[in-house]
């Protein structure tokens, strides 16, 4: 027998208060944040259905290309399975079923609010990193060295090497500034931040949606335009706060 549709309470759009239109550029990380909040606080409980891929996507204010990597990715950190064929939908279950997915679920409360802590450091630091990079003489090696930086990501093949990769062009533009606390702090929250996409699946949407903000932050660099590298920054470190705080928190 098909699980029951969730049912809001009496008298509640709960589905209206936590499922919000989404900016076209924060699409699916926006929709992996809101789903996995609203299946977290109860407003699709445990063994319940989702509503059908069009009302979300009708809801959500977007593609259902895009509302299917968001499935997706639910389904890999075991928050629902999709069942095809009569009587199917996607149910909310609750099950990780990968490492990541399962250490996800082991994460202690106070770590968490450490998680969540670092993100908003992060969106301080990182993009007043790269603010002021751009605002630097950079000589040809330090320019070189950022676009070698920003290949290695880019070609990376294995989950381990892109993460690290990634780590690497991040603390590289923290270099630029030639500010050794600025350098400290890029370390730290990118330590922390090394934790955390350890303990949620590779997605590879997300993946390729941040190569293209690092090449945006890349561009407004060594064009020397600070204030389009910290918007791009800003951008990146947003999208990646929504996918972690759906999955994690």
């Amino acid at each position: 027998m098909p699980a029951a549709p969730a049912r809001p309470l009496p008298g509640l759009d709960l589905q209206g208060t936590v499922l919000r239109p989404v900016r076209g550029h924060h699409a699916f990380e926006a929709c992996v944040e809101q789903l996995a909040t609203a299946i977290r606080l109860g407003v699709y409980p445990l063994g319940s259905t989702l509503p059908s891929e069009r009302d979300l996507a009708e809801r959500l204010h977007l593609s259902r290309a895009t509302l299917r990597e968001a499935m997706a990715a639910l389904r890999q950190a075991g928050l629902v399975e999709t069942t095809r064929g009569r009587g199917g939908g996607t149910v909310v279950t609750l099950k990780p079923r990968t490492p990541s997915a399962r250490a996800a679920a082991r994460t202690s409360p106070a770590t968490r609010e450490d998680w969540l802590d670092s993100l908003c450091f992060r969106r301080i630091v990182e993009p007043g990193a790269v603010q002021l990079a751009a605002q630097m003489d950079l000589s040809e090696e330090a320019r070189a060295q950022l676009e070698r930086a920003h290949d290695e990501v880019a070609s990376a093949d294995r989950s381990a090497d892109h993460r690290q990769a990634d780590s690497r062009f991040h603390l590289t533009l923290a270099a630029l500034t030639g500010s050794p606390r600025v350098i400290e702090a890029v370390t730290t929250v990118q330590g922390t931040l090394h934790e955390m996409l350890l303990a949620i699946p590779v997605l590879d949407a997300n993946i390729a949606h941040s190569d293209r903000q690092h090449a945006a932050v890349v561009r407004a660099v060594l064009a020397g335009k600070p204030d389009r590298a910290r918007r791009a920054m800003e951008e990146h470190c947003d999208d990646t706060a929504a996918l972690l705080r759906g999955l994690l928190t």
